[in-house]
């Protein structure tokens, strides 16, 4: 593993990743954040908890259908 970045943003402040990845945050709430993230089609963008399902094995059916609502929400 690399090592970690730690940032402060503000709402409408964005990170980038490479130059093809975009990074904004949109809210922030009491304990909750509100991000956009913008990549080129072909990047998966998946939240991290469905990649294992508390045992360490990976769950193929929730990456399907995670990639498929990113997509559908662009």
């Amino acid at each position: 593993r690399g090592t970690m970045l730690v940032l402060s943003r503000k709402p409408s402040e964005s990170i980038l990743i490479g130059a093809d990845v975009k990074i904004t945050i949109l809210k922030v709430e009491r304990s909750h954040v509100r991000i956009g993230i913008e990549a080129p089609g072909e990047v998966t963008i998946l939240r991290a908890e469905l990649l294992e399902d508390g045992k360490g094995n990976w769950v193929a059916g929730n990456l399907e259908r995670e990639s498929t609502r990113a997509v559908a929400a662009r």
